[in-house]
């Protein structure tokens, strides 16, 4: 089924490239016969016009594939625009002899009345004085056409990559609330604030505002896709302190950042699950507790974040992937959808024991607005 589809695509590739040389021949010869009869005083008819006009330009359309070729071969970019220049001038000016030459050929072939030798270099010699200057405008247009057709290619790419993260980002947001409403979150944490009511109605009322900014920030930057890193850590924060009236003195967290790197931009929301996934297996299966831990680092351009707890880690011989869950999967996804291979995410057991997830992403900083 894939190969068949392929070669449907093909074919319907080809169709159009003939159907387009096609219409701009039929075009050419309908005003050669008008330019012919009102111009120069002469009779020229249809079949005479079409024959000259599809030899023509269908040499332009064997001959395209090759310019296009060498678009991609020298491009007019940053630094490599001088090559490029070298090489597209004088080859725009032998395609565009060659083009006349096969294109007078084919037609002193078919012709009713065969030209002499004399006859037929006197009409190649016509054809350039009188075309070769269009035809080498051709080569540029020609030129240009790939260079349009390319980034039209890059601007539908970016609009389809745009909505690919957008429904990326609907989803984390989503996932984010399915988290915090699922019923025995929200079970807990309103047990937790009804026993509060009876011993610290100061606490009670901490975790009931918190829940409600967890709500809040989410439905705030339903849309936006990377935020500042302190934003993210204040949001998990929040996130924490509500955790940490469920488990009390079992949860320990430490959060490390390096120099200045509070500042940098971070996909939203994407802490969160990795936290979540932590205190599940890593805290929550344990008696005694656990701790995580929470490193942001500047590495050169890269921005090295890192979601470590000191749980049971993944079985001997598993190799991480199979054992991600929801969170774990939505959070490589959208890492693949930003970064694309820019990116790196894995996990791994810690040095002495525990779950080690790993996150390293391009370095840049959320823009300062003066006021």
């Amino acid at each position: 089924m894939e190969t068949k589809s392929i070669f449907q695509h093909r074919w319907v590739k080809w169709t159009a490239v003939i159907l387009t040389w096609t219409a701009v021949a039929l075009f050419f010869a309908s005003q050669s016969t008008l330019w012919d009869r009102y111009l120069f005083r002469q009779q020229v008819t249809w079949q005479r016009a079409i024959t000259i006009n599809f030899s023509f330009y269908y040499v332009w359309a064997l001959l395209a594939p090759g310019v296009l070729w060498l678009r991609k071969r020298y491009r007019f970019e940053r630094r490599k625009w001088p090559k490029a220049l070298l090489v597209h001038i004088p080859t725009s000016l032998a395609i565009a002899g060659m083009q006349l030459f096969l294109a007078e050929s084919i037609w002193n072939m078919v012709r009713e009345e065969p030209l002499s030798m004399y006859e037929t270099f006197r009409s190649i010699e016509f054809s350039f004085a009188f075309n070769f200057q269009t035809n080498t405008l051709a080569y540029w247009v020609i030129l240009g056409f790939g260079y349009t057709l390319e980034y039209y290619r890059q601007f539908r790419d970016r609009e389809l990559k745009a909505s690919q993260l957008e429904a990326q980002l609907v989803k984390a947001n989503l996932q984010a609330l399915k988290m915090q409403m699922q019923p025995h979150f929200l079970f807990n944490t309103l047990n937790s604030i009804s026993s509060l009511m009876h011993k610290n109605v100061e606490d009670a009322d901490k975790v009931v505002a918190r829940l409600g900014e967890l709500l809040r920030y989410s439905l705030e930057t339903e849309g936006i896709q990377e935020v500042s890193l302190r934003d993210e850590l204040d949001f998990l924060q929040r996130y924490l302190e509500i955790e940490k009236v469920r488990y009390g003195n079992r949860l320990k967290v430490r959060i490390t950042t390096g120099n200045g790197v509070l500042r940098a931009k971070v996909p939203n929301l994407i802490l969160q699950p990795l936290v979540e996934n932590a205190i599940r297996h890593g805290v929550g299966t344990r008696s005694g507790g656990g701790r995580i831990e929470i490193i942001a680092e500047r590495n050169d351009d890269m921005l090295d974040l890192v979601v470590r707890d000191d749980g049971p880690g993944l079985p001997h011989g598993s190799s991480g992937e199979f054992s991600e869950g929801v969170g774990l999967h939505n959070t490589r996804s959208r890492l693949e959808q930003l970064y694309g291979e820019n990116h790196e995410f894995r996990l791994k057991n810690g040095d002495g024991r525990g779950l080690e997830v790993q996150m390293r992403i391009p370095y840049h900083e959320e823009s300062v607005v003066e006021e």
